[in-house]
């Protein structure tokens, strides 16, 4: 703990801004991946079965209910606004699985940018400490006593050189995280367009009858008549 203390305490005041901004995205990391893998995180393909197959039993007061049971997950909200218009007219649907997308993809997305920007702020700040660092060690060399040169040459590197390393130790992390994250966030948005289409198109083609034989064959539609020619006719 001292070592670390004194570490700090050397690397000035731009070192511990650039720890602060470690701690942020720790935070920051800890919070989204909480939401992206534990809190919005589901079976998909499991709750996609089980609501098409109420719908297609046209029991969609189960199928609500089944939503509103997991209302927190972001999938099934979206799930639960389109199937509230299912007994619309088909425009109203498809505003329905609009305004689902628009309501519910920014839960994916929501504060991940910011771990973009504190990677690169804590880069910048590690490239300030390093021009601080070198501006001490010139105004040693060119105005210090020459029994204090040394010493105050030697602070002005290990300056510049802690505060380098403490900014990249921060960035590089937060940049790694920063691609799971976005990568673990793309792939909720996706699922959730494409659930979101299949249960609409569910609905919108709800209404259609079945293709069977009859339908697509019916009796009732006469076959044309075919006069048998006479005796005497020859056959063209």
């Amino acid at each position: 703990m001292m070592a670390f203390l004194k570490f700090m305490n050397d690397s000035g005041f731009v070192g511990w801004c650039i720890l602060v901004v470690g701690i942020g995205s720790l935070v920051l990391v800890a919070e989204r991946a909480k939401a992206l893998y534990k809190e919005y995180g589901m079976n998909v393909e499991e709750f996609m079965g089980k609501v098409q197959n109420l719908v297609l039993a046209k029991k969609l007061d189960e199928a609500l209910l089944l939503c509103a049971q997991l209302e927190k997950k972001p999938l099934a909200s979206a799930f639960k606004t389109i199937l509230e218009k299912a007994d619309r007219d088909d425009d109203t649907i498809f505003q329905a699985h609009d305004i689902a997308l628009s309501e519910n993809v920014p839960l994916y997305t929501k504060r991940l940018h910011y771990l973009s920007m504190l990677a690169n702020v804590a880069t910048l700040l590690g490239l300030l400490g390093t021009i601080h660092g070198l501006i001490l060690s010139f105004q040693a060399v060119a105005t210090a006593d020459p029994a204090q040169k040394q010493a105050l040459l030697a602070h002005g590197i290990s300056v510049s050189m802690y505060t380098t390393a403490l900014g990249l130790a921060v960035a590089i992390p937060a940049m790694v995280f920063f691609s799971f994250l976005t990568a673990r966030q793309n792939q909720l948005i996706e699922e959730m367009s494409e659930k979101c289409s299949k249960l609409t198109e569910l609905l919108t083609s709800a209404h259609i009858p079945n293709l069977t034989r009859q339908n697509v064959f019916p009796d009732h539609v006469a076959a044309p008549s075919v006069t048998p020619p006479s005796p005497g006719q020859k056959v063209s």
